[in-house]
């Protein structure tokens, strides 16, 4: 894809393979048939263990973890108990659940605002002009 902006009018009609009078309605099916909507591809979700294993990367949890592994050893040596230990790695399980319950709902806001926004694009049809979907917008 060149920067069309660079472009003349007929270079960038020739490159698109297009015209000013636009596309018949039987060439943009054979290019929705060849390409596919004109959309963006929507990566592949994340499952809920992933996005909480996911929440294990960040440095400060994995500093907790370590602070506990040595809190928990310098413990027992001492002959303690693991209250502490145990209790860093329940704020830090609590920590992961609630940021999975924080991820999943904005996703799922995201999707809503998705559904609620329709794109349109104006488009020139046999020499007609029209408002359309912008995933039925087609230039290639």
């Amino acid at each position: 894809m060149e920067n069309y902006y660079n472009l003349g009018i007929e270079e960038i009609e020739k490159e698109i393979n297009t015209n000013k009078e636009g596309l018949s309605d039987k060439e943009v099916n054979d290019r929705i048939e060849k390409y596919g909507f004109n959309e963006l591809k929507e990566k592949k979700k994340e499952s809920i263990l992933s996005k909480f294993i996911e929440q294990f990367k960040d440095m400060m949890v994995i500093v907790l973890i370590i602070a506990s592994i040595i809190s928990g050893i310098i413990d027992l040596s001492h002959g303690e108990g693991l209250t502490n230990t145990i209790i860093i790695l329940a704020i830090v399980f609590i920590n992961a659940i609630i940021g999975v319950i924080q991820e999943v709902r904005a996703e799922k806001s995201l999707e809503a605002l998705k559904k609620l926004t329709q794109h349109e694009a104006k488009v020139i049809r046999d020499r007609k002009s029209y408002n359309n979907t912008s995933k039925n917008a087609y230039s290639r």
